[in-house]
């Protein structure tokens, strides 16, 4: 039952499910903005901080015949860079999204990031990618899940973000939860909850001054927020 739901509310793999039709809202809003760009510029350079290859891959994005774009590839596993992939518009690299150094300042036409600021740590690590963000592109486009939303995205459980952390711990050693499997040892489980800083509106927003702000909704309420900026 828990499986079914997971997969018809928040598995982005099943075309039917919730989270996949918001994901093709979300990129069809980016190509909108896309269409902005100058057309005598003839390719676009986007970085995709914590992204992965098959986000792009499976969007069909890269099929469009009139978007000539070169994708960068920047997450902090090292397994994406490893096992990279055969796309010739896509480049892979291990990096960390709060010290992208090895790249320069405005060297990007457009920052993409999706569902990766609420995964690099507290508020002032957020702060830095944020940062990062605004010195590398041009434009950036970043989304990430909202705080006050009722099924927390990566446990999917309910309210679990307000949940006293022991809880949330005990809930993790006890059971699989969302796409996180059962924890045992109870340190692991507490760096797994601890490490997921889901935003409000507020801190979302402040992170990125003077940005554009927009709200994905289901049924009425924000499942997700979206700044975006340069464009």
């Amino acid at each position: 039952m828990l499986n079914q739901i997971i997969e018809n509310v928040y598995d982005y793999r099943n075309s039917n499910s919730w989270s996949a039709k918001l994901r093709k809202k979300r990129l069809s809003f980016f190509y909108s903005l896309m269409a902005l760009i100058p057309q005598t510029q003839t390719k676009v350079k986007i970085i995709d901080v914590g992204g992965v290859p098959e986000f792009w891959q499976n969007s069909a994005f890269l099929e469009q015949p009139s978007v000539d774009v070169e994708i960068y590839i920047v997450n902090i596993n090292p397994f994406y860079e490893k096992h990279g992939t055969n796309n010739q518009k896509i480049k892979i690299m291990t990096g960390d999204a709060r010290n992208l150094k090895q790249f320069q300042d405005q060297e990007f036409d457009i920052v993409f990031s999706n569902s990766v600021i609420e995964h690099v740590g507290d508020y002032s690590d957020q702060r830095q990618m944020a940062n990062e963000v605004i010195r590398l592109g041009q434009r950036y486009f970043i989304q990430t899940p909202n705080l006050y939303f009722p099924i927390e995205p990566h446990f999917v459980f309910p309210f679990f973000q307000f949940l006293p952390i022991e809880l949330r711990v005990e809930l993790l050693t006890s059971f699989n939860l969302g796409w996180l499997k059962k924890q045992p040892d109870k340190q692991k489980a507490k760096n797994i909850v601890e490490s997921i800083k889901l935003l409000n509106k507020d801190q979302f927003v402040n992170l990125f001054p003077g940005a554009n702000y927009y709200e994905e909704k289901i049924f009425g309420l924000t499942k997700s927020l979206i700044v975006y900026g340069g464009w």
